[in-house]
């Protein structure tokens, strides 16, 4: 790498980092991660949902969007308002548009200003190695099915970090919205369910199943792709 790159990538690293610093003060100063992360302050969007929708709709997304992506806040908090609003359905459907929207933002981020100053030295570490630039992507696709299957994750920082990744910017969205919709579904219905007395019993028990599924596929998911100890051993010798 010629130093006219390094210093190329030392200057998109700092503008990061910058933009970061900017952002954590400016939330510092006005609490808005607070004031988006508090349920009680949705109150204005659900009196729009009945008069409005699209533009309710619009407005979730976009603060699902902002709080997950740049104030690191838990995409459960979301998958809980989702549910409040918009009910089991529809409130499901908005949450994974929403959260795969602010995914794919961030890993393009992550990926024009840190990946050539991040990589060379994250290869460096052997286990970073395994499970973030293994040539066949199981790995990779293992790793994202853990952190997506149920949104308790800053996503931010796991989105940026996919950036700094050999993943393809398709299967890395294809893959997250994938494997979000159950976890997300899974608290969305069972708030849904909370809220609504008629059909409680009924959606906490769809909820209970997606959790079941989110396990199962894990466990699959985990046989599939993880290679046992011993072959990895087989086949370095």
């Amino acid at each position: 790498m010629n130093e006219e790159k390094k210093k190329e990538n030392h200057i998109k690293l700092i503008i990061f980092v910058v933009i970061i610093i900017t952002i954590l003060v400016l939330n510092h100063i006005f609490g808005w991660s607070k004031y988006i992360g508090n349920i009680n302050n949705l109150k204005m969007l659900d009196d729009m949902v009945d008069n409005n929708l699209p533009v309710a709709l619009a407005i979730y997304v976009g603060l699902t969007i902002v709080g997950c992506v740049v104030l690191a806040l838990p995409g459960i908090t979301f998958a809980i308002a989702a549910g409040l609003l918009f009910g089991p359905v529809l409130g499901t459907i908005v949450c994974s548009v929403a959260t795969t929207i602010g995914a794919m933002l961030a890993f393009i981020a992550g990926r024009f200003f840190l990946k050539d100053s991040i990589k060379p030295a994250a290869m460096k570490n052997k286990y970073l190695k395994k499970w973030l630039f293994d040539e066949s992507g199981n790995n990779e696709i293992f790793i994202l099915m853990i952190t997506r299957l149920v949104p308790l994750f800053p996503y931010n920082l796991q989105n940026f970090a996919y950036g700094v990744t050999d993943i393809k910017f398709m299967t890395y969205t294809v893959c997250s919205l994938l494997f979000m919709l159950p976890g997300t579904a899974m608290y969305t219905v069972g708030t849904a369910g909370l809220a609504d007395k008629e059909n409680r019993i009924l959606y906490i028990g769809i909820a209970v199943v997606l959790a079941v599924v989110v396990l199962a596929m894990g466990a699959f998911l985990k046989k599939r792709y993880v290679q046992p100890e011993e072959s990895e051993n087989e086949h370095e010798e």
